[in-house]
């Protein structure tokens, strides 16, 4: 059964750097040896249907169609079979990056974290099996051309041990939501661009890019 979203928003968004060995290769980087983490603050959520507003202090605004782990229930130092028990479903992520500031800051919270740059829905999907995580491929597409095309199977960490790796560094909590890679193909947005992201049994995340229009 799916759960629609947005919903009162994750109490923390927990992301994955580099875990398709194809997008590491496309910016310049080398495989990390463990998970390389970073946050997006909850301000940027929006869900399908909703605008990512591009930011006037960065010029280079990129689409990163991801696989999305919601969680279920409360975890600590859990191993990689309970944590895929507290799995409550997965979703649709874009998580949206101004490249540029990305290349200038040495961490990502600037350039990951602008409002809107954490775009998820439409739903909430439970897998019919624990094991079904497997199976699942993201699909990014821009006014309808495919730019990325990835699956689970190829993550250089898979979602067990992803989910358990950030339990043992942090509380997960029921609502929590981890954005598990982007595959190769990340490229720009702009103004009046369709920016879709699919999973395949789970969903179509739908969100229109404008300009910042404010003073």
């Amino acid at each position: 059964m799916g759960l629609e979203t947005p919903f009162t928003g994750p109490g923390k968004i927990v992301c994955v750097g580099r875990n398709y060995a194809d997008h590491a290769a496309e910016l310049g980087n080398v495989l990390p040896e463990r998970p390389l983490l970073f946050l997006k603050p909850p301000s940027s959520v929006i869900g399908d249907g909703d605008t990512i507003i591009l930011p006037p202090e960065s010029n280079q605004v990129e689409h990163e169609g991801e696989i999305g782990v919601v969680i279920g229930r409360t975890m600590y130092r859990v191993s990689e079979s309970e944590a895929l028990e507290g799995i409550a479903g997965y979703t649709c992520v874009n998580d949206v990056t101004a490249r540029d500031l990305q290349k200038q800051d040495v961490q990502f919270t600037r350039g990951k974290g602008f409002d809107t740059f954490c775009s998820f829905g439409p739903a909430v999907v439970e897998l019919p099996e624990r094991d079904a995580y497997r199976e699942l491929e993201v699909i990014c597409r821009v006014n309808g051309e495919v730019r990325q095309h990835g699956a689970a199977r190829d993550m250089q960490f898979a979602i067990p041990m992803v989910v358990a790796y950030i339990s043992s560094i942090m509380t997960l909590e029921p609502g929590d939501l981890i954005a598990t890679g982007t595959p190769a193909g990340v490229g720009p947005l702009l103004p009046g661009d369709m920016v879709e992201v699919e999973i395949p049994t789970v969903g179509i995340l739908s969100n229109r890019v404008e300009a910042y229009e404010g003073t």
